[in-house]
């Protein structure tokens, strides 16, 4: 890392008066446990039932944990400082939030990508998607998505390390992220700003580019089948996916496409980012997805019988 005089960072997101922070601490901490309590059961279920063995729910186990990790690596810490008067994180802590942040991000962009591909197979390829979705080639993807995840991480977080901070310490946000702590960099940040946008175009834009192509592919394929009843299957398998899709996205850009200000706004998007987005995952997947509602069924009649 390089020289800094800057040992720690002050946390200034969601400063208010006491009564409001143990409203709010409660309402977070209800979140994260449901947050963590959906993905874990989704991980659970879908590795336990028989019926859920299928490269789709391999790739949704990986999901649900990358979701229970990115809400770990943010609300503790948010937690924390909602019942402390002395918000601060240490230089390196920060810089360790802020990589585990990137490699979140960014191995759940590929897995989501990831997983457009498995139902374009499904859908338009049904006669060889056994054979082309098989354990190797899930694992493979799997993979690639976390190996471009820490790459990622890597890379961005040691460059923006190697920035000068010379003071004020104050981010304006309730974790350390990179737009509010570039806004604190006495030297010049071109390489890190350059890293920075050329990952989200890569990776942000490639994702993307996977996605819309494997769905406009599969809305072709429904819109040929001539069966009403045909369609309807089609659009419900792929609904939750694109549902998950959506809301990554649409969080996502309007997260990082903000200009890094402190504003009320810029605090709101970054908690549905990394607070919310989280917790609809597995509320999206359990409550629209017909095959995880029946597992969901089954695991709780297995546990009654062994009850009584």
């Amino acid at each position: 890392m390089g020289v800094s005089n800057v040992t720690e960072f002050v946390l200034l997101g969601l400063d208010s008066n006491p009564q409001i922070r143990e409203l709010l601490f409660v309402l977070f901490l209800v979140l994260y446990l449901l947050t963590l309590a959906g993905n874990l059961l989704i991980l659970l279920v879908t590795s336990t039932d028989s019926h859920l063995d299928t490269p789709m729910y391999f790739l949704l186990r990986h999901l649900s944990f990358l979701d229970a990790f990115y809400s770990s690596v943010i609300v503790p810490k948010l937690l924390e400082n909602l019942l402390s008067e002395w918000k601060t994180i240490s230089f390196l802590g920060c810089f360790i939030q802020i990589s585990l942040v990137i490699f979140s991000g960014a191995a759940e962009a590929c897995l989501l990508s990831a997983m457009a591909y498995d139902r374009y197979q499904a859908v338009c390829h049904p006669l060889l998607y056994a054979a082309t979705m098989n354990r190797k080639v899930c694992a493979e993807l799997v993979g690639v998505s976390w190996t471009i995840g820490v790459s990622t991480s890597l890379v961005n977080t040691l460059l923006l390390a190697q920035q000068h901070f010379c003071g004020p310490n104050l981010i304006h946000s309730f974790a350390c992220e990179v737009p509010p702590v570039l806004l604190l960099v006495c030297s010049d940040p071109y390489t890190s700003v350059t890293s920075i946008l050329t990952t989200m175009v890569i990776i942000g834009l490639g994702s993307l580019v996977l996605l819309l192509g494997s769905y406009s592919w599969i809305i072709i394929t429904a819109l040929g089948v001539n069966s009403a009843t045909g369609r309807n299957k089609i659009f419900s398998t792929c609904s939750s996916h694109f549902l998950v899709v959506t809301i990554f996205y649409g969080s996502g850009v309007s997260r990082y496409m903000t200009p890094a200000s402190g504003s009320t706004l810029e605090q709101v998007l970054s908690l549905q980012y990394s607070v919310v987005t989280p917790l609809l995952n597995p509320l999206i997947y359990s409550l629209k997805n017909k095959d995880v509602k029946a597992a969901l069924r089954r695991m709780l009649t297995r546990k009654s019988r062994l009850t009584f």
